[in-house]
Formats: C-alpha cells, structure tokens, sequence
C-alpha cells in the first residue's frame, strides 16, 4: 500500500494476482495456500476440460447463427498436450467438410470466427456466447462465413480453416492457458490473408477477455477497429500496430 496525501492506493483492489498475502510463520496464512490450491485445481480442470458442443451449437442457433464442426489432427486431449504440432493441423474429414461449404458459398467471406478450445474449453464456455451477443449488431457490412467450432485445437488452426473458405481475415476465440488467478480468460486472434505456415507476428491479439477482466463491450470496440484497419491496410500483425497506433 502506498499513501499519498490523505488518499491510499491499495494494488490488490486492481489485481487478482497473489501479492500482498502476509505471513504466518514461515509460509503463507492457511486461507491463502487452500485457496491457491483450490486455483490449481480450478486450473487443471479447465485445461483438461472437453467442449460442450450441443450447449454451444443451441446458443448459437439462438443468435441466428449457422455453425461447422472441425477438429485437429489431435485425437485426444493427452495428444493435444503432448503434440502442439498437431493442433495446428486440420484433419482430413474437416477438411473435406471446409472444402464443401466454400464451394457452395455465394461468395467469399469477409471474416470467420472461430470457437476454439484451445487451453480452457471453460474459458470459451463462459465468455463466447456473451461476446459474440455484444459484438454482431456492430458487425454490418461484412460477409461472415459459418462459424466455425474446432476442438483440441491451436491458435495456428485458424489459419488454414479461412483459407479453405477463403476468408479475408480469421478470427478465432480460444480458451487461454489457465493462470493460477485465471482459469476463464479468453483470447482473440485477428489475421489478415490468412495461410498455413504463418508466424505469430502477422496475427493482433486481444486477451483476458473474462468478466474479471477486459469486458465485452471493450473488447468488441477494439475488435471492431482492428477489423476495420486490417482491411483499410491490408496487414495485420506487427505491421499492422498496437491498437492505441491506429489511426
């Protein structure tokens, strides 16, 4: 805590990170060490949990919103974990099923969004639909393919899904790694031109969308801008810039 003046600033009003715990003995006070442990437990779970599908395909049918099913070449969660490489890659039948839906579209698409559930299939639970809900009103003008849902999958994955329906810009919504503070943050990543083999650098990412964190509104205006810079520049990524060098 620091004091200025008559006014104190306490950081742990701003964080949910573990600072300022205190002591008892040697260790941290009992409350705080079962509460890490309930965090790692919290954590865990959420990397090992499965996505919901039927939840989400419901929800989204609500918002009007027409969906297809990919998978990686990962063929389990322990795979997954085990083989990054592999989440980065489609398998053939989505392939075959991506393939299909782009030859009997009416015209390229502008952008495709990806549910994907990356680290926390918990995160996307929670943060997807609510966002999804705050940001398609603002969405118009644009040519949006079907979305897309993708299990055990990599934020790499997102870029071979828009090229085979030949979408301008990919965006893909995906559980982020648990923090010990955090099991339900959710992190978007924005690519113009998308192709497999690209690197990270040609990617805008906007993370710690969560209730605790970047809220839906927020995140849905700077998502907006990005959209609308990637396609005024052609760019994303690095090139593209921060979000406060847009102009």
């Amino acid at each position: 805590m620091h004091a200025s003046g008559s006014a104190a600033i306490n950081l742990k009003d701003f964080t949910d990170a573990r600072i300022a715990l205190g002591f008892s003995g040697h260790g941290t006070p009992t409350a705080h060490h079962l509460r890490f442990q309930a965090d790692h437990a919290l954590a865990r779970d959420a990397v090992y949990a499965g996505l919901d599908i039927d939840q989400l395909v419901t929800e989204l049918q609500t918002l009007g919103l027409d969906s297809l099913l990919v998978h990686s070449q990962a063929q389990n969660r322990a795979e997954y974990l085990r083989r990054p490489d592999l989440g980065r890659q489609l398998d053939e039948q989505s392939r075959g099923r991506l393939t299909q839906a782009a030859a009997t579209a009416p015209a390229n698409f502008d952008l495709v969004f990806i549910l994907a559930d990356g680290l926390s299939a918990t995160a996307l639970e929670i943060n997807a639909i609510p966002f999804l809900k705050t940001l398609l009103p603002r969405l118009t003008g644009y040519q949006l393919a079907p979305l897309i849902m993708a299990q055990q999958a990599r934020v790499a994955l997102g870029d071979s899904i828009a090229a085979l329906l030949k979408a301008k810009i990919a965006i893909m919504l995906i559980g982020e790694r648990p923090g010990l503070s955090a099991a339900d943050s959710m992190g978007l990543y924005l690519t113009f031109a998308p192709q497999p083999g690209l690197t990270d650098e040609r990617r805008n990412c906007i993370s710690n969308v969560r209730p605790r964190g970047l809220d839906y509104e927020t995140t849905a205006r700077q998502l907006l801008s990005l959209i609308e810079h990637s396609i005024r520049k052609q760019i994303s990524g690095v090139a593209l810039g921060g979000l406060g060098m847009l102009e």
